[in-house]
């Protein structure tokens, strides 16, 4: 429809969409009008055909209104659009003051420049607007802006802090706004390609990198719509699309090329770092890509829990191929034992001797994370041993990856190899006791050595290695030396931490003195059998001497006490055994004096 009551002399097309226009007011203020205008063979042309136009004919009927003094409204949903056509209709200032370039110019640096939001919102709207938004420099300006506003912010967020904590002033405690909640989350609107170029830029600025982190798992979650789950598999037919699985794999490596700097230290939650690695696995990532996850999880991995390490295979339909990805665990843990010595805040190194030493001191932080660890590993062992399709030999790479230190007890390591064993019944005798050979028999509990005196499914050496350790700890305990014997094996084995061996025991102290005050309540029981025994023996004393007159039941009485009294002896001598080199109890002494006394008689 005519803008104006005259009769119109001009209609102009866009797309599919025609307008029917004037020249003087459009010639008056688009240079790319008049010129086409010019070009035109025809010096009396009536219909005019406008290509290529940003935004098509909702932006040319904007700027065609601007061209007849209507007053529009800019907003942020179309200031892109119409920053955009106003260069492409050349709406300089060149043919009238105050023409749309300028007009839009002077909102973009008063509305959107200042504001982080603004400008993410804007710089999403220049998405389809490329490649004329990047010619014209827009995208940049709106990135640079982003960047410049966030340092900004973040210095002023520090000192706001910095002046609070030293305040006098008694104030009330008042939640500041987070700032990845007000401006973060907004940026999971853009593309790819602008998140990648804005992350970029901000990171170059030195943002905080926890911020880097949350605006990541925010963009990533959103990104790939759910299939970050800790389980992939439950989303049903997330990979069954080839274009699918190549969206996922580019955003994959986008986000971890974005990801903080990798250390110890990481602000980086080690379920994101999972969960990322799941997904690169099954979208076939590069394996740099991999490898820089593995690392990173290898780096904090006395943060994981059992879920963050079942990483499934990319098994494409093989049936027989084991259900989670073992190999890719032996190189994460085997990055954990390798890690360097040069602390973040010291930065110097340590020689190798003295990141054992660590490793063995007890309650240091080292002696705390191997022993996470060493857990982590054992439950891992006990979860992929239920894998009918698990090699032994994979299993037991696994098996034999922690140093003997780094458990205090084996009960766990001897749980996961039952598992394995009764899985898998038919592995070859060379296999089942290289496998039971990664048990350290001196660190099983009694309750598990019980289990394992028992268990046809280990072999015979085993077995026997059980029962003979059992039996040195049995005979300590009972010699009040109990903790002799398992000490004084750790330290042959570890003689330059002489001093450091405290938590590599068997078991703990409290634990062997419970053992030892259970087996103590144990004799007291049979000494007090043996005191009822024998108080029945006096009264069968004193019957026979009553009876002594009567010569026919003389016989027969001294007949049964001597049945008695060699019962008594025998018990006696088992006594004796029991206490070869720990010395007679006041109640053993007593019965000793009975035995000779009767004895005598």
């Amino acid at each position: 429809m005519p803008i104006s009551d005259v009769s119109s002399d001009l209609t102009v097309e866009v797309g599919t969409a025609s307008f029917s226009l004037h020249r003087f007011p459009l010639i008056s203020r688009s240079g790319r009008i008049q010129k086409l205008l010019q070009e035109a063979k025809d010096a009396k042309i009536c219909r005019l055909n406008v290509t290529g136009i940003p935004g098509g004919a909702e932006a040319f009927e904007l700027a065609a209104k601007f061209c007849y003094g209507v007053n529009i409204d800019i907003t942020l949903s179309n200031i892109a659009m119409l920053r955009c056509a106003a260069h492409f209709l050349e709406m300089t200032e060149e043919f009238s003051d105050k023409n749309l370039i300028p007009r839009t110019e002077g909102y973009l640096k008063e509305m959107v420049l200042p504001s982080i939001s603004n400008s993410i919102s804007v710089l999403h709207h220049c998405e389809k607007l490329r490649p004329l938004s990047e010619e014209i420099n827009l995208v940049g300006r709106l990135i640079s802006a982003i960047a410049n506003n966030v340092c900004k912010e973040q210095l002023t967020s520090g000192l706001s802090k910095l002046d609070h904590n030293f305040s006098t002033k008694s104030v009330p405690t008042m939640e500041t706004e987070n700032t990845s909640d007000w401006w973060g989350k907004s940026m999971t609107v853009l593309s790819l390609d602008f998140f990648h170029r804005v992350l970029t830029a901000v990171k170059t600025k030195g943002l905080n990198q926890d911020l880097i982190s949350r605006i990541l798992i925010d963009y990533t979650h959103h990104s790939l719509q759910g299939l970050l789950a800790r389980d992939p598999q439950l989303v049903k037919g997330s990979l069954s699309d080839t274009e699918l699985q190549k969206k996922q794999k580019v955003i994959v490596e986008t986000i971890v090329s974005l990801l903080p700097t990798p250390s110890r230290k990481s602000t980086v939650p080690m379920a994101f770092l999972s969960s990322l690695l799941k997904s690169a696995i099954a979208a076939s990532t590069i394996n740099s890509c991999r490898s820089d996850l593995e690392r990173r999880i290898g780096l904090q991995l006395d943060q994981a829990i059992l879920e963050d390490i079942l990483i499934p295979t990319n098994s494409h339909g093989n049936h027989h191929c084991p259900i989670y990805d073992t190999e890719a665990i032996l190189r994460i843990f085997s990055i954990f034992l390798n890690l360097d010595e040069d602390d973040d805040e010291d930065n110097y190194m340590r020689d190798e001797s003295d990141m054992v030493y660590d490793f063995d001191i007890p309650r240091s932080p080292k002696q705390g994370s191997i022993i996470k660890v060493s857990k982590l590993l054992d439950n891992y062992l006990a979860e992929v041993a239920l894998d009918s399709n698990l090699t032994p030999s994979k299993f037991i790479a696994l098996a034999e990856l922690l140093p003997d230190h780094a458990r205090l007890a084996n009960d766990g390591l001897y749980r996961a190899v039952d598992v394995f064993l009764k899985v898998h019944p038919n592995i070859k005798d060379s296999e089942r006791y290289r496998l039971c050979k990664t048990i350290n028999c001196q660190k099983l509990s009694q309750e598990t050595c019980s289990h394992a005196a028992q268990n046809e499914r280990l072999p015979v050496q085993t077995a026997v290695q059980v029962l003979y350790f059992e039996q040195i700890r049995l005979r300590n305990a009972m010699n009040g030396g109990h903790n002799q014997f398992f000490f004084s094996s750790t330290n042959a084995q570890f003689p330059q931490r002489s001093g450091s061996g405290a938590g590599s025991g068997c078991i703990s102290p409290r634990d062997n003195y419970a053992s030892v005050r259970r087996e103590n309540r144990e004799l007291k029981l049979e000494v007090a059998r043996m005191r009822m025994r024998l108080t029945d023996l006096e009264k069968d004393h004193v019957s026979m001497k009553q009876e002594l007159v009567k010569p026919h039941s003389a016989s027969r009485l001294l007949r049964s006490f001597t049945r008695k009294l060699s019962k008594l002896n025998f018990l006696f001598r088992i006594k004796e055994m029991k206490n070869t080199n720990g010395g007679a109890t006041s109640e053993s002494r007593f019965f000793f004096q009975k035995r000779r006394r009767y004895s005598v008689s």
